[in-house]
């Protein structure tokens, strides 16, 4: 059995980020944060999703990241057709801190989220939510892609 060093799996993920890896996933909503980022921005942008009545409408998105950014498909283009985050928006991505779940016609789903600059402003920022639509794709392993390959690049350059 071969075992792969760091630096081999740092230079696959960074192939892959090349690539682009993609999976589909719930997309919940989208809040503005003011200059809230980090753990705190996901708490409070699924806390407010939470208590909106009605609650807004999810669609399952195609979710792909890239060395050039998050690009978000709404395959039945029920709420948009598609929105593109440029990596340098992007600022912070991570599960929900209280590990809430989002129900689903009876299923429940881990919810995680990014935080990205808003178009045009140097401080405000827009926390996305997301649940895990596809148990061969959990939020944790997107997340991590997220935070560690297409975020950590961006901080070596």
């Amino acid at each position: 059995m071969a075992e792969t060093s760091p630096q081999t799996a740092a230079n696959s993920a960074t192939e892959l980020l090349k690539q682009g890896a993609a999976c589909n996933v719930w997309y919940l909503n989208s809040v503005e944060m003011e200059s809230l980022t980090g753990y705190q921005a996901v708490q409070k942008a699924f806390s407010l999703t939470l208590m909106q009545d009605p609650s807004p409408i999810s669609t399952i998105v195609h979710f792909k990241v890239s060395a050039q950014g998050i690009t978000l498909t709404d395959n039945q283009r029920k709420l948009f057709f598609r929105r593109h985050y440029p990596v340098n928006t992007v600022i912070f991505c991570a599960l929900d801190p209280q590990d809430r779940k989002w129900m689903k016609d009876g299923l429940s789903a881990k919810v995680f989220g990014f935080v990205a600059r808003k178009q045009g402003s140097g401080t405000d920022n827009v926390c996305h939510l997301f649940a895990e639509h596809d148990p061969e794709q959990p939020a944790s392993a997107i997340v991590n892609f997220v935070s560690k390959v297409m975020i950590g690049s961006q901080k070596k350059i």
